[in-house]
C-alpha cells in the first residue's frame, strides 16, 4: 500500500490518502491533548501503544460481528484503514461514574452504575462537542434515527465484548469514547480508535488509572500507564 498526500492531521492522528481510494493509512501521533486542546503535551510512545492496541482490539470485535475500518497494521505506528464518512457523533459509555459525568450529576467518582449509559456529543471542536440528545441529532441532519439506533444497539455490544476483554487482562472498562463511520457502500461501521486516550482504564484490583486521566490530572507516570496497558494486552510480546 503505497502512502500518498496527506489529508488531515488531528490532535492524535495524521491520516494519509493511498493508491487505493477504498483505503486510507492512519498515522498515530506521540502528541496528547486535554480539555478540548487546552492542555498540550507529549506522551513518548503513546502512538506505537494506541496503533498496536486499537488494531488488536478492531481485530477481536470483528471476530465478535462488529464490523471496522481496520485493514491492515503496516508498522507500529501506521494502520491501513477503510476509507469511510465519519459519523458527527461521538458516542460515550459509561459503566462506572468519572470524569464529566460526576461533575453533571454529583455522582461519586468510582461509584458502579446500575446499566451502561450512553451519551451522544456533537463532533464539532468549534463548540467543544457539546453533549446532543438524539432528536436534536435528526433535526440537525447529523445522523438518521434508523443510523442512532444502529449505533446504539452497535455500541452496548461493542461494551459488553470489551469488559470482558479487558477483564480478562486484570483491568476495568470504566467509560470509553467511540466513532462510527459510513462506507461508500453505505455501510455503518467502528473507526477511530481504542487506547487510553479514549477508554478510562482502572486496574481490577487498586482501581489505579492507567488511562489519560493521568496526564489530565497531572498524576505522573503517564508512559509507565500506557506500557502498562500494552503489557497486558500481550503486545509487547506480539
Amino acid at each position: 500500500m503505497k502512502m500518498g498526500e496527506q489529508l488531515y492531521e488531528g490532535k492524535a492522528k495524521k491520516v494519509f490518502a493511498t493508491d487505493d481510494p477504498a483505503c486510507y493509512i492512519v498515522a498515530y501521533k506521540d502528541d496528547a491533548t486535554a480539555f478540548n486542546g487546552l492542555k498540550k503535551g507529549t506522551i513518548t510512545g503513546k502512538g506505537v501503544v494506541n496503533n498496536r492496541m486499537s488494531n488488536l482490539l478492531f481485530r477481536y470485535l470483528e471476530d465478535c460481528g462488529i464490523p471496522t475500518h481496520f485493514v491492515e497494521e503496516l508498522d507500529d505506528r501506521t494502520t491501513v484503514v477503510r476509507r469511510v464518512t465519519i459519523v458527527p457523533l461521538e458516542v460515550i459509555v459509561r459503566n462506572i461514574a468519572a470524569g464529566s459525568f460526576c461533575k453533571r450529576y454529583g455522582a461519586v467518582e468510582g461509584m458502579d452504575l446500575k446499566n451502561p449509559t450512553v451519551e451522544f456529543s456533537y463532533k464539532n471542536d468549534e463548540l467543544g462537542d457539546p453533549l446532543i440528545n438524539t432528536s436534536h441529532a435528526t433535526a440537525l441532519g447529523l445522523a438518521t434515527q434508523q443510523t442512532i439506533d444502529d449505533i446504539t444497539d452497535m455500541t452496548l455490544r461493542i461494551n459488553e465484548a470489551l469488559k470482558a476483554y479487558f477483564a480478562k487482562v486484570g483491568i476495568i472498562l470504566v467509560d470509553f469514547k467511540l466513532e462510527f463511520g459510513i462506507t461508500p457502500e453505505g455501510k455503518l461501521i467502528l473507526a477511530d480508535e481504542i487506547s487510553p486516550d479514549t477508554c478510562r482504564l482502572w486496574d481490577a484490583t487498586t482501581r489505579q488509572k492507567l488511562d489519560k486521566d493521568r496526564f489530565r490530572q497531572d498524576l505522573g507516570g503517564v508512559e509507565g500507564a500506557y506500557q502498562e496497558v500494552y503489557h497486558r494486552l500481550g503486545l509487547d510480546k506480539a
